[in-house]
């Protein structure tokens, strides 16, 4: 499988000519996706998905699944979404899908918080969105967020060191300078290495082979 990491939290995960697109938010500057089967949105912050980015995605792959939270088919507008939920599991196309969490991770009391989910991909790529849900089986590959509003580095360490990936990269990194990234990057690269994983550093349009 390709993972293909785009801006901030978008990823693209190949299997032959089908693909399977996460979290096309904003930052997203519209990549040329095609042989897309389904598209998977973990929560409703525009930095992971709008409406927009879906349709231009459906525009060239009108048979795609839209699997996301409930949260996100309240505010669809017209879209067909299949609401998840964490325990359910799904197949689109190659790609089995399974689906953790439940809930974003604290931003400030005073901002309410939301549904999202986490998801397992063909039992190798876990991307757990906006939260630290831990999916308490093994992961091959581990989308990891280094920058957000909710996120403390040290609390970002200690996801890293509960999943224990064989792989990890980053995503989340719209918030951060060039240096913050660097900084960061290397502690979740410590903590991927306490595992005996690899830690990869992925720009946009960069891919990772697992």
């Amino acid at each position: 499988m390709r993972i293909t990491k785009y801006e901030h939290a978008t990823l693209q995960l190949a299997l032959g000519d089908e693909s399977l697109v996460i979290d096309p938010g904003v930052f997203l500057s519209h990549p040329d996706i095609t042989g897309v089967v389904a598209i998977v949105i973990t929560h409703e912050h525009t930095d992971h998905w709008t409406a927009e980015q879906v349709r231009r995605i459906l525009e060239k792959n009108p048979d795609a699944k839209v699997f996301a939270p409930q949260g996100v088919a309240d505010q669809a507008d017209g879209l067909a979404i299949e609401v998840v939920a964490p325990g359910d599991t799904a197949q689109a196309g190659p790609f089995a899908l399974e689906f953790f969490g439940g809930k974003h991770a604290v931003i400030h009391e005073s901002i309410p918080v939301i549904d999202n989910v986490g998801v397992l991909v063909n039992d190798e790529l876990y991307y757990a969105g906006d939260s630290y849900a831990v999916p308490g089986v093994e992961v091959g590959t581990l989308a990891a967020p280094i920058g957000a509003p909710w996120l403390k580095i040290g609390e970002a360490m200690d996801y890293v060191l509960a999943v224990k990936p064989k792989r990890a990269f980053y995503v989340h990194d719209m918030t951060l300078s060039v240096a913050g990234k660097q900084m960061a990057a290397a502690r979740l690269a410590w903590a991927t290495e306490q595992g005996g994983g690899t830690f990869t550093e992925l720009q946009p349009g960069e891919t990772l082979d697992v």
